[in-house]
């Protein structure tokens, strides 16, 4: 984890609420440094991310606060306080939740002091915080996605108070600026753009629960983008639902309306940082705009992630995806036409309602010629609440299954000969860490995402390297230091 806060100085924050809640973060600290005196150690705290990297960023927020305040953070779920920062996109991450409560709740047994709140996708719907309020009411603190601002004004409530406390909104158009945020890595970060969708993809429960689309005003991400660099970052990942709907909620005569595309290249533009990521474009708003900036500009990433869902134009129409099959080919097609050093990764669900085998051999004809470098597919999860959790022609589990794992094999297969084709080369990798499973090796992430193993000094993490590519193992390399 990064040593440093950003923007925890209150001589550098600019936004009325992010003032408030830093003195709520002085209040707090009164009263950790009051529980460290009567525990005779510091106290400790944990926080557990599920699902996306705006969950992640979201966590990093948190985690600040849990530390201005005066706890440590450790990666056990027997500390002092936790927090569960939730998602609800597929019913496993529920469940999973709920699994890690019921742990949980053994710990707060033998720890009369232990706090543990809720937070995220999840607490946006109602049937989840009535089940919590039912069966796991040993849980102190629960708010949602909306006001997760809010934390440090909700964590002294939390550390006043032996109730349960539930603070959900249903909505907000606000988003706070200049909040603290305690980076897992010095020397790379997550820059949120924009919050919320307006896509309403029929098996996506992601509008309900993070709202309508906002975007953040041009002047505000480039200010946190040259912050960031100036704390030693070299990498930003622009983070949205749907990144190239920015700006397009802001009316046309303001001067904050500007376009995804230009908005890449003003970031592009911060000194400092040397890599630009972005996640998650769609594919009926991918412009020629976005491509022509690409193009041109050496430090955004060789990698984009363009969520298909499915290659059957008849299921697509009933996601509500905006696309068809042939729409998504000829895209694929330009992209690599114009950027044909650009890797290109993809979603895939298996068994949306109404799904035949057929409709799956149209998903792996599009694998086959979109040439994915990896693909992440999942099982369709019914979500409550979603138009397609009422489908009636929902696709029975061991048909699922079967088309799943036919789908897999081609995934992987198609994968693999497109990491094999970097054999040889020699490429730039930012150094990220020391390998998990062999010390002597370090790791390090290329321009188009793929990982590379390879001998060196941990003195070289957070720095940018060449590294030749020497043996492809599937998705990863092993290669060697170009000195």
């Amino acid at each position: 984890m990064s040593i440093n806060v950003l923007n925890s100085n209150k001589n550098e924050v600019t936004d009325a609420e992010s003032l408030k809640q830093l003195e709520f973060i002085e209040q707090a600290k009164e009263k950790v440094s009051a529980l460290e005196k009567e525990l005779g150690r510091k106290p400790t705290a944990c926080v557990v991310t599920f699902g996306c990297q705006m969950n992640a960023r979201d966590s990093e927020k948190l985690l600040a606060t849990l530390k201005l305040a005066g706890y440590e953070e450790v990666e056990t779920e027997d500390a002092d306080f936790v927090i569960y920062n939730t998602c609800t996109v597929r019913d496993n991450a529920d469940q999973r939740v709920f699994g890690r409560l019921g742990q949980c709740s053994n710990h707060k047994k033998n720890n009369p002091h232990m706090k543990i709140a809720i937070c995220g996708c999840m607490m946006q719907e109602q049937g989840a915080v009535e089940k919590i309020q039912k069966s796991y009411r040993f849980v102190d603190l629960i708010f949602g996605t909306h006001n997760i601002y809010k934390f440090a004004e909700l964590l002294n409530t939390c550390l006043d108070s032996d109730r349960m406390i539930i603070d959900i909104w249903k909505e907000t158009d606000k988003i706070v600026e200049d909040l603290p945020v305690f980076r897992k890595y010095p020397f790379k970060s997550g820059v949120n753009i924009m919050f919320g969708c307006n896509n309403f993809c029929t098996y996506c429960i992601v509008p309900y629960v993070r709202g309508r689309e906002r975007s953040r005003a041009p002047k505000d991400i480039i200010r946190e983008c040259e912050k960031l660099a100036a704390d030693g970052v070299k990498e930003v990942m622009l983070l949205g639902q749907n990144v190239n709907s920015y700006g397009l909620d802001f009316k046309d005569d303001d001067p904050n309306k500007i376009s995804f595309a230009k908005l890449l290249e003003m970031v592009c533009e911060v000194e400092g940082i040397e890599r630009v990521r972005f996640m998650t474009p769609h594919p009926k708003d991918f412009s020629d705009e976005l491509l022509e900036v690409i193009g041109k500009n050496e430090k955004i990433a060789r990698h984009i992630h363009l969520p298909l869902q499915s290659g059957n134009t008849e299921i697509l129409r009933r996601m509500n995806r905006k696309y068809t099959k042939d729409d998504y080919l000829a895209l694929v097609d330009k992209i690599r036409r114009d950027l044909p050093d650009v890797a290109i990764t993809t979603d895939i669900i298996v068994g949306f309602p109404g799904e035949t085998s057929e409709a799956v051999d149209d998903t792996i004809d599009v694998v086959k010629k979109a040439h994915f470098n990896n693909a992440f597919t999942f099982i369709y999860s019914k979500r409550t609440g979603t138009p397609a959790a009422s489908f009636e022609d929902q696709v029975p589990e061991e048909l699922v299954k079967e088309n799943f794992d036919r789908l897999l094999k081609v995934v992987q297969d198609e994968a693999k000969e497109q990491t094999l084709k970097y054999a040889g080369q020699t490429q730039r990798a930012l150094v990220e860490s020391v390998n998990d499973h062999d010390e002597s090796l370090l790791t390090g992430r290329l321009s188009n995402n793929t990982l590379v193993h390879f001998p060196g000094s941990k003195e070289l993490i957070g720095d940018f390297v060449d590294v030749k590519l020497l043996e492809c193992h599937g998705f990863y390399y092993v290669g060697e230091l170009v000195k």
